[in-house]
């Protein structure tokens, strides 16, 4: 399987730089489109990838891996898949991966978290997201790691946010969690936070 994106914008000779955003379980590669205009991001080249399984209930949607049974199927192909089409990015737009932010919401940011922790990134972004893995220790610097969570999340608890943030700092990792008085959303504040990050770690 190999994994197809939306490109909002083509790729302008002045972008230098990378953001990668995943969508969450049920949604597809269009759900997070309009970041691409409200983030104001002019030297990024967007990029929203869409998980390879259909979604089980939601017409349109898909999944990055199973949630309706344990044993989180299709996982790992999801995680090769997204490992392999990020570091084909590199040849087909000239833009390394340590000027590469990796982010997504929800289940797109526990795909984030899993797959990026082990990739040289400028960065990665969790989006009222989680861990379905147990992070390991890396042989390399980990990328910093901003997570925004809702306090009143009632799809993925705060408490999932402050777990990830606890087992990622274990392993070294560099972790800033905003806790909001939000639920399961991105909101405008979400967006200035993630603009932040991002433009922190911009070179």
């Amino acid at each position: 399987m190999t994994l197809t994106a939306i490109i909002p914008f083509p790729l302008g000779e002045h972008d230098r730089h990378l953001l990668v955003l995943l969508h969450g379980w049920g949604a597809n590669a269009q759900d997070l489109v309009p970041l691409a205009s409200g983030l104001s991001l002019p030297s990024y080249h967007c990029l929203f990838p869409e998980a390879p399984f259909a979604h089980p209930q939601v017409s349109g949607g898909k999944a990055w891996y199973s949630l309706e049974q344990p044993g989180f199927e299709g996982l790992s192909q999801s995680r090769q898949d997204l490992l392999d089409w990020l570091l084909s990015l590199e040849r087909v737009t000239q833009i390394p991966l340590n000027r590469t932010i990796l982010g997504g919401f929800s289940q797109g940011a526990a795909m984030a978290l899993d797959v990026g922790i082990g990739l040289p990134l400028a960065g990665l972004c969790s989006l009222s997201g989680y861990l379905h893995f147990q992070p390991q220790p890396q042989s390399q610097p980990l990328p910093p790691i901003l997570m925004v969570h809702g306090r009143r999340d009632g799809v993925v608890p705060i408490a999932a946010a402050r777990h990830a943030r606890d087992e990622l700092t274990k392993i070294q990792a560099s972790v800033e969690l905003h806790e909001l008085e939000m639920d399961h959303e991105i909101p405008p504040l979400v967006l200035t936070l993630l603009s932040t990050f991002i433009k922190n770690h911009t070179f």
